[in-house]
């Protein structure tokens, strides 16, 4: 059975803008690759008839086309229009979706303006999905000659998944590829995409009907395989042997939530001690669900002042050694285990900002330097597990 090409078109000039996230697209792609699909292709165009070549080119490659947005009464809503002119069809007024219309507004009761009734237009020819949470009705229109099925939905988020779930997903369960692919993401630390690459890149390669890709994050780095649960079995196999040491567990984890489901599977309570980053670490670890049965307190110690009064750091070793370094970082973890009675303590200490200079001091649990760290472009900390301390 060959793989049905499906593709995505996003319309609305805010996207464009950068004033919202193509948030439909994501949500999409991620809900028909588990059905099934796989989408090949996103176009993102403006509000207005820049849809019409859109359609016509993705009609030329998809078997299906799905259009987000341009469904309301507006006069830049022309997605009904587009569709007409791609298939050659002209529209009629469906009374049905009209009353349905009429007795939306007079429930909440409130006038209806004219323009509204443009949504009871429906192209000859295509079906009508009904949208319980808005006034946009959806709209299938089936595939025709060399003309694929196109689906066009609402563009507001809380309209067009529900739709899709209760109306799109039922339409096209008969269509998807028997042999679904599969998806798994490991994410690693303490070694960069690089390096990681060179080590595992070729093995992975040799598994048959497997896709390998690489996502590089701060202090990350995602490996996602593809394909069926042989293959993907192969290639876990492999990345395990090759790079297990710095794969966090569970698969596909956060290291915070690596960090919090190794610190309860052991048993351990934790504790911080932060200077350059605020806080940061002991939020990551407090957002995670659970924390609160390993995560004892945190301590954001920014001047020199607050480590010696604190966290009882000597001042002589920050005069000789400077705040920003592996000694006065290490006494930040020793007196943050010393006063909180905790098992694991990590204590951060760095210069950041615009013009600093790159360095940053972080000291482990039971005073190994399990952490490493470094600053992304903007400044910011970047912190990632080393694999002694998180298998």
């Amino acid at each position: 059975m060959k793989q049905i090409r499906v593709e995505l078109i996003n319309t609305g000039t805010e996207i464009l803008l950068g004033s919202i996230v193509n948030t439909n697209a994501a949500w999409l792609g991620n809900r028909l690759f588990e059905a099934g699909f796989r989408v090949g292709r996103v176009t993102v165009v403006p509000d207005g008839y820049a849809i019409n070549e859109a359609m016509r080119e993705s009609a030329r490659r998809a078997d299906i086309v799905i259009v987000s947005g341009g469904l309301g009464p507006t006069s830049d809503d022309v997605t009904r229009e587009a569709l007409c002119d791609v298939c050659g069809v002209d529209m009629h007024r469906d009374e049905h979706v009209a009353e349905w219309l009429k007795s939306y507004f007079k429930r909440r009761g409130i006038p209806i303006a004219e323009c509204n009734f443009k949504q009871a237009m429906v192209p000859d020819g295509a079906a009508v999905l009904e949208n319980s949470n808005g006034t946009a009705p959806g709209l299938v229109m089936p595939a025709s000659g060399s003309l694929p099925m196109f689906i066009l939905l609402p563009g507001p988020p809380a309209e067009l998944k529900p739709m899709v779930e209760h109306s799109v997903m039922p339409l096209l369960e008969d269509l998807a590829d028997e042999d679904i692919s599969h998806l798994r993401v490991f994410r690693l630390v303490g070694i960069g995409e690089s390096d990681l690459q060179e080590l595992v890149d070729d093995s992975l390669h040799q598994v048959e009907g497997l896709e390998v890709a690489y996502c590089a994050r701060v202090g990350e780095v995602d490996v996602r395989l593809v394909g069926s649960e042989v293959a993907l079995k192969q290639g876990e196999a492999r990345l395990r042997i090759l790079a297990g040491a710095y794969v966090l567990a569970p698969v596909g984890a956060s290291l915070e939530k690596a960090v919090v489901c190794h610190l309860a599977q052991q048993g351990l309570k934790a504790a911080t001690a932060e200077s350059c980053t605020g806080g940061l670490i002991a939020k990551r670890i407090t957002d995670v669900p659970g924390a609160s049965g390993v995560f004892e307190c945190g301590w954001v110690t920014y001047a020199d002042r607050a480590k010696t009064e604190m966290l009882g750091v000597p001042e002589e070793v920050l005069k000789r050694c400077g705040a920003v370094s592996e000694p006065v970082v290490k006494a930040m973890a020793e007196g943050a285990l010393e006063r909180s009675g905790a098992d694991v303590a990590v204590a951060v200490s760095g210069i950041a900002g615009p013009g600093a200079v790159r360095r940053k001091s972080l000291w482990g649990p039971y005073g190994l330097p399990g952490l490493s760290g470094g600053e992304d472009a903007d400044g910011d900390d970047a912190l990632s597990a080393g694999p002694r301390i998180f298998p």
